[in-house]
């Protein structure tokens, strides 16, 4: 059985960056990194929507990019978390539209839904994009003055 640790409560950094090629697991391991970082920054009450955020960003590497190689970065700001999930795919993500029936393209709308802010950065020359979102804890201040509101991008 495979067992995540973290630091303990004030051994926290205030980032969290690595690279991973995705296989079968890593989605639900990459769940369980976050959620101890969350929880041992004081922020578990985010914890759920920032976790299912990145399980949709995760699942659009695995589908998406060739080789399931990206970058994933914690951030740490006052009240809130910002994770971003980088890679060497020029194509931007769409949102799909939601279809009742279809397998797919809900993922981003889902985004949206259970973070505060979300988008995409491309990176220059077209050489990649990072996809990013924020969820703030009860209302808290983002460091550039806003209260988060559920699905802004």
């Amino acid at each position: 059985m495979n067992h995540v640790t973290g630091p303990q409560t004030g051994d926290v950094q205030p980032g969290y960056r690595a690279e991973f090629a995705l296989g079968g697991h890593s989605v639900r391991h990459l769940r369980r990194i976050l959620r101890l970082y969350l929880e041992r920054s004081g922020l578990l009450d985010v914890a759920d929507a920032a976790e299912l955020a990145l399980s949709e960003l995760l699942t659009n590497v695995v589908r998406h990019v060739p080789g399931r190689r990206c970058g994933i970065y914690f951030l740490l700001l006052p009240g809130a978390v910002r994770v971003e999930v980088s890679d060497r795919c020029a194509r931007l993500p769409v949102p799909g539209g939601g279809e009742p029936l279809a397998e797919g393209g809900r993922g981003l709308l889902l985004v949206a839904a259970v973070t505060d802010r979300w988008g995409v950065t491309p990176h220059p020359g077209g050489s990649g994009k990072t996809v990013w979102f924020e969820c703030v804890a009860g209302g808290a201040v983002t460091p550039d003055g806003q209260v988060g509101e559920r699905g802004q991008g």
